[in-house]
């Protein structure tokens, strides 16, 4: 007996959680979809696929696939790592070769594309998502009176580019008395927080986070940081570095900055502000999200 084709054959293969912002994502994607009733895929993609998702330059399909095929790009990746390794020309390609049309997660992955000249088959912008079943806000936030604030930073790779140093020198330089910090993750440098945790899977991490009062990320051309929306399901502000798509989803809910030392006023001024930041977070709903990618893939 044959199996139904999938609806959608997404062409990476998911690995479970701790892992990247992008597979994060693609999780997220993938349960929503099967919600609904419909046939998803990983890993290799079969012939008979009715749509196919491409996923950066992370494509093992030997020809072009009979459904529509949607490829989901990030980065650019050269901005991203600090050096040109060969991924966008190779994302290009792709493109180019397979897809009918293409999915960039922030206004800043966009335009950064189009002034690098890398040109993209009928680009626009979704946002990446995260699973409300999981990353949620607390039933309530406590008060702050009588306790230290916490603050937290999370990062999922060793790249100095998401944010180490300054991670590190916010240990240091961090008023004790005042601020509680945690750090949840990876990092290319000792980050002597007063609390260290080892990456965490999807529940566990939720639950840190909404142990929390606001979050911290230093990351640097960070397309759609899926560990900032992470933080912002779960009811924190945010301080950000002015990079990336950063600004884009954080908007009035948080501050940003441009050099590490603006951090200690920031805090304090964020503190101060805290019920009104936290009363204007918006995060991107997975439904919408799932709508729109079905939308681009021909099955709306």
């Amino acid at each position: 007996m044959r199996l139904r084709a999938p609806d959608v054959a997404i062409s990476h293969k998911l690995r479970p959680p701790p892992y990247g912002g992008s597979n994060q994502f693609l999780l997220a994607l993938r349960g929503e979809l099967r919600r609904r009733g419909l046939r998803v895929t990983d890993g290799q993609v079969p012939r008979r696929a009715r749509s196919v998702l491409l996923h950066s330059y992370l494509v093992d399909v030997r020809r072009r696939p009979a459904g529509r095929v949607v490829h989901r790009v990030d980065g650019p990746i050269g901005l991203y790592r600090g050096a040109d390794d060969g991924a966008d020309r190779r994302i290009v390609e792709i493109n180019r070769e397979l897809a009918d049309a293409t999915i960039l997660q922030s206004r800043y992955s966009l335009e950064a594309h189009c002034e690098l000249g890398l040109e993209l088959r009928d680009p626009v912008v979704i946002p990446n998502a995260v699973d409300p079943e999981i990353f949620h806000p607390p039933a309530e936030s406590p008060p702050l009176r009588g306790r230290r604030v916490r603050v937290v930073a999370t990062s999922w790779s060793d790249n100095p580019r998401k944010g180490s140093e300054t991670y590190a020198w916010l240990a240091r330089s961090i008023d004790r008395e005042r601020y509680e910090l945690t750090f949840v993750g990876r990092s290319a440098v000792p980050v002597e927080a007063e609390v260290v945790l080892p990456p965490l899977p999807s529940d566990e991490l939720a639950e840190v986070l909404r142990r929390q009062d606001l979050y911290i990320t230093a990351s640097l051309h960070d397309p759609c940081s899926n560990a900032l929306l992470e933080a912002l399901a779960c009811g924190l502000p945010a301080l950000y570095s002015r990079s990336g798509g950063h600004p884009e989803l954080v908007g009035e809910a948080g501050l940003g900055f441009d050099e590490r030392e603006e951090l200690p006023e920031l805090l304090d001024r964020l503190v101060a502000e805290l019920d009104e930041r936290r009363a204007a977070i918006r995060v991107p709903s997975l439904t919408d999200v799932a709508d729109r990618y079905l939308e681009r893939l021909g099955l709306a």
